[in-house]
């Protein structure tokens, strides 16, 4: 039995793509963020998914043909980047953060909620430096 990890795939997020897009969303944020109050209904954040391919650059990481993490982003923001649990930590997050950086352009700026060390750490080890804090953290990368 191998103890690769899966091998991904990068393409462009499509409208046919929200559903799963929301699935990772919502897993991937309950997983790390418990504590965060949801006010919104599944569906509503799934119509929130589908307005934001309209809004943003949005790209998904697929393994065996299914969507197991997206980015999206605009010039100078890094709106979004969620990995579902079960594909942390293989370099989904870190592949698509890079993406965002090279199609973005310098600086890419983006919230982290503060109680949400371990996005902190993941984003810092990425060049990321804190330029705030509050209840989210605003972020931003090196003037390259």
């Amino acid at each position: 039995m191998s103890t690769e990890p899966p091998a991904f795939a990068l393409r462009r997020g499509r409208p046919d793509d929200a559903g799963s897009i929301t699935t990772v969303h919502l897993r991937s944020k309950r997983s790390a963020m418990p504590w965060l109050a949801e006010p919104h209904s599944d569906e509503e954040a799934e119509r929130w998914v589908r307005e934001g391919l309209d809004r943003f650059e949005v790209w998904v990481a697929e393994v065996h043909g299914d969507v197991v993490a997206y980015v999206a982003f605009e010039p100078g923001n890094l709106d979004q980047l969620y990995v579902a649990p079960a594909h942390q930590g293989v370099g989904i997050g870190s592949t698509l953060v890079q993406l965002a950086k090279d199609r973005s352009g310098p600086p890419l700026r983006l919230w982290a909620f503060q109680r949400n060390s371990a996005a902190r750490r993941f984003y810092e080890r990425h060049g990321m430096a804190t330029l705030n804090r509050t209840m989210s953290l605003p972020l931003q990368s090196p003037q390259e």
